[in-house]
């Protein structure tokens, strides 16, 4: 019989409505026991999906709730670790929502902390879940594409008619970096298995002290890279591997479901092309399938602090080059 863990959420936002109030209710061995939110407006929704939820008017209260056995932590960026810790000492597995610090060396107190208390503590990247990154990558290590020259990555939408967005003020750790950099920074790292050399170049443009354009270059050791995120420009996302050989193209690589369907082609330099297609997998239901199977089995969990940890290295190193242009 498969074993339940208790989930609670501390903060009803819109994102954990939307997408991961249902992922946790419909994935196996999972279930919201508990909400932490003062606004009886917010707690309805997730109220009306589990009509048996526990709601509490502050984060404390809930992090005491004995039933509770896991955290989901969705505010903003700047509360991440503090709430983190929080959750950790008070004896919860912890998934907290990219990025889960704005500094690489504050996810050294959080990897120190999962390995004293042996909790569950990770990021909440999803792409990592997603099936079709396990066959891009296997794709690449199979050699298919021959030597790996460079790797393309964009990640794009326009929020600039909500300037109250989180993700356009400072003062929550906004910007298209932390926010998307993640996934166009991270899903190169996680295919080849790589870790960039040096930050070549980083033109950034900001708006109210966050960047709502980057566009990043850096080299691997076997490759050259290079990102372009925004909050400015109309949606789009892709990346691509390429190789002497040919190449690997994920159309849809981070918002499956939502900007379109899965896809993973193969082109060769026959023009001869193979399309892989994911129509139905949801990373954020095999996120906490996989959250919930790590608790209970000891299985590894598909993203570690210290992939993060990576991750927010790269970012760190291309603020850095960007202050010296």
């Amino acid at each position: 019989m498969t074993k339940t863990l208790n989930w609670g959420i501390l903060g009803a936002a819109h994102f954990a409505k939307n997408f991961i109030l249902p992922a946790i209710m419909v994935s196996k061995g999972n279930t919201l026991a508990a909400l932490a939110t003062r606004d009886p407006e917010k707690a309805a929704p997730f109220q009306n999906v589990q009509p048996s939820l526990r709601i509490y008017n502050d984060y404390d209260s809930l992090l005491e709730d004995d039933g509770i056995d896991a955290v989901y932590i969705p505010l903003p960026n700047t509360l991440h670790v503090e709430w983190t810790k929080k959750a950790a000492a008070a004896g919860k597995h912890v998934l907290t929502e990219k990025p889960i610090a704005m500094q690489a060396q504050e996810i050294d107190d959080l990897i120190a902390l999962r390995d004293a208390s042996g909790l569950l503590i990770a990021e909440a990247y999803m792409i990592v879940h997603h099936p079709q990154w396990h066959y891009a990558k296997k794709l690449y290590e199979s050699g298919v594409i021959g030597t790996l020259r460079s790797v393309d990555s964009v990640f794009s939408y326009n929020n600039a008619a909500d300037p109250c967005n989180i993700r356009n003020r400072p003062e929550t750790g906004g910007g298209s970096l932390p926010d998307i950099g993640v996934y166009t920074f991270g899903s190169a790292r996680f295919v080849t298995g790589e870790e960039p050399t040096e930050i070549l170049s980083a033109d950034i443009t900001w708006e109210n002290r966050v960047d709502v354009w980057a566009h990043v270059r850096s080299d691997f050791p076997s490759f050259r890279f290079s990102s372009t995120t925004s909050m400015r420009l109309a949606p789009r996302q892709e990346v691509t591997f390429h190789g002497e050989e040919g190449f690997i193209q994920l159309t849809t690589p981070f918002n499956t479901q939502v900007f379109s369907q899965a896809e993973v082609a193969l082109w060769r330099n026959d023009m001869i092309v193979e399309t892989k297609r994911f129509p139905s997998d949801n990373h954020y239901v095999l996120q906490f399938e996989n959250f919930q199977n790590s608790v209970f089995n000891g299985t590894p969990y598909p993203c570690s602090l210290e992939f993060s940890q990576g991750t927010q290295r790269m970012i760190d190193m291309s603020f850095a080059r960007a202050a010296e242009e």
